[in-house]
């Protein structure tokens, strides 16, 4: 899949006539593997769900059934494209930045429209936003000091959050309607939980990245007091 053709890696002893051109096609090629294409599908699954919400005023069961198929399509593809980006070496520039991004656009996008509906409290969405984009940032704040990883509750509060939104998506009643807010308290619990340990481990990470630098600071004093 992310094989370099031997002529293109100049395994036949001889120079590739138009060597710019055959790197070119070989990095072309890296961007787009199987992983690439499944965060491409799930951008491109935002505006096609957002369309499918609202149409009808976005009360319609069959087309809200739509939108959770839609959704249901996006979560999937958000646990495989890591997957297999990490197992098969298809970890891309790209990848890294366009995959947070489409799994904050799908559940942003469920999100806001389930709050403009009135089906969800605009509470809940500006928590786990709010959660999302702050971690997000904290990442890139520490990133100097090394980088945070995902934790097993993390992932957990995805499994929550995408269950409980999706639940909310279909035109549930009665007792499957009373089950979905208690799966979105226990989504938004894990997310508040989650973040404030995202926060520790920030905090954890800078202190010792602090540390460790004064540590070399010191070191390079005294070497040249020497």
């Amino acid at each position: 899949m992310t094989g370099v053709p031997a002529s293109a890696a100049g395994g036949t002893g001889r120079p590739s006539s138009g060597g710019k051109l055959g790197t070119a096609a070989v990095h072309q090629a890296s961007l787009w593997n199987i992983a690439n294409i499944l965060t491409m599908i799930r951008l491109l699954l935002v505006p096609g769900f957002v369309a499918l919400m609202l149409t009808d005023g976005g009360y319609d069961p069959a087309w809200r059934a739509w939108a959770w198929a839609a959704f249901a399509v996006a979560m999937i593809t958000d646990v495989f494209d890591g997957h297999l980006a990490r197992s098969y070496n298809l970890v891309t520039d790209f990848g890294k930045i366009a995959d947070p991004i489409a799994d904050k656009a799908i559940m942003g996008a469920a999100l806001i429209c389930l709050s403009s509906l009135g089906d969800l409290p605009w509470w809940v969405t500006g928590v786990i936003l709010g959660r999302e984009l702050g971690i997000t940032l904290l990442r890139f704040i520490v990133i100097r000091y090394g980088v945070i990883p995902a934790s097993r509750g993390g992932k957990v509060k995805t499994l929550a959050q995408g269950t409980a939104v999706g639940m909310y998506i279909l035109a549930l009643t009665g007792p499957l309607a009373t089950l979905r807010w208690w799966v979105m308290a226990v989504a938004v619990a894990l997310t508040v939980v989650t973040g404030l340990d995202y926060v520790r481990q920030a905090v954890v990470l800078r202190r010792a990245g602090l540390a460790e630098s004064k540590a070399a600071a010191q070191a390079s004093a005294g070497a040249a007091e020497k």
